[in-house]
């Protein structure tokens, strides 16, 4: 069982810590009043984290930039355009951030290709087809920051006509795959759900479509193959964050959380995978990340990460074990 108390000793720690964890954790754990949290979130955009980032980004609206127009949208990783505004939407950045209009317009501009996907490849101009792993995340991106464009429907429109029949996303299926991936299937999901938010509101097949995409992950438990219940990959279970591209089950137990959806018996392995993780004074680690290139460090590798916390502990209360 989970104790109450160890949660009630983390939350102080993470009121504590950066204006992202701190609008979040009054949001989701301790139910502040609106007001509050929203003058907290305010503040992402000036101190902390958020703060950092924002006094990156150049005039052009780029991250990362230089004279060649390509360069700076989706690499160098993780320091590019897209990569930089994915952290500035977890922070929780306000969607009206007059910041963001530039980058939006690029992420168009320079990434929208002739099928209706988004790829920054350099060999994106000669295909001429988007990158739906890519595409997912920055519809993700256009739909959090509610930029208005009718391209973005047109993005959302392709990634309908990408799902596989067994119900997820794969960007290598242009190459001959035939099942889907979990890394590609959540960045898709959680681009449709925020596009379903804000422009995609009403649209019965976005409902439909992230069902499926769904039920292809509960198919898995999350991690465990549909044939013979093994682990697909270790890394799937190790909670990194920033996560990038990259799938893990805090992840998706996140999203599952985020959209209310029920709580599915093929859901407890990867809930309990999550509860067992946790150390003795309340607090979740911070595995190793990604290897690139980053403006500055979060958190300490190994040590405790008020992200993995405050993400492990909504999902716990989510699921009913806070």
């Amino acid at each position: 069982m989970t104790s109450p108390a160890r949660t009630d000793a983390a939350i102080p720690w993470l009121l504590d810590g950066d204006p992202a964890i701190r609008w979040q954790t009054l949001r989701d754990l301790v139910g502040a009043p609106a007001p509050l949290i929203e003058r907290e979130r305010r503040r992402v955009a000036r101190e902390g984290w958020g703060g950092r980032l924002l006094a990156r980004q150049g005039r052009d609206g780029r991250w990362a930039g230089g004279r060649e127009p390509a360069r700076g949208m989706y690499g160098p990783k993780w320091i590019s355009t897209t990569y930089t505004m994915l952290l500035l939407r977890d922070f929780g950045l306000p969607s009206g951030n007059r910041k963001m209009r530039k980058p939006c317009r690029l992420l168009l501009d320079r990434g929208l290709r002739e099928d209706g996907g988004v790829d920054f490849g350099k060999w994106a101009q000669w295909t001429r087809r988007g990158e739906t792993c890519v595409t997912g995340m920055v519809l993700s991106l256009l739909a959090y920051f509610e930029h208005d464009d009718a391209r973005v429907d047109t993005i959302a429109a392709h990634l309908r006509t990408q799902q596989m029949p067994d119900g997820g996303w794969n960007c290598a299926r242009s190459a001959g795959a035939t099942h889907s991936s979990l890394n590609t299937t959540i960045s898709v999901l959680e681009g449709l759900r925020l596009y379903e938010l804000g422009r995609g509101a009403g649209k019965r097949w976005l409902r439909a479509a992230q069902r499926r995409g769904r039920e292809f992950l509960l198919a898995h438990r999350l991690f465990r193959s549909h044939r013979t219940g093994a682990i697909i990959k270790p890394a799937f279970t190790r909670f990194a964050f920033p996560p990038r591209w990259h799938y893990d089950v805090l992840r998706a137990l996140d999203h599952f959380q985020a959209v209310g959806a029920p709580r599915d018996p093929r859901l407890r392995d990867a809930v309990e995978l999550v509860r067992t993780s946790r150390r003795e004074d309340g607090r979740w680690t911070l595995p190793p990340g990604y290897p690139g290139k980053t403006y500055f460090e979060l958190e300490r590798v190994g040590g405790p990460s008020r992200w993995n916390t405050l993400r492990a502990l909504r999902v716990l209360k989510w699921w009913g074990k806070e």
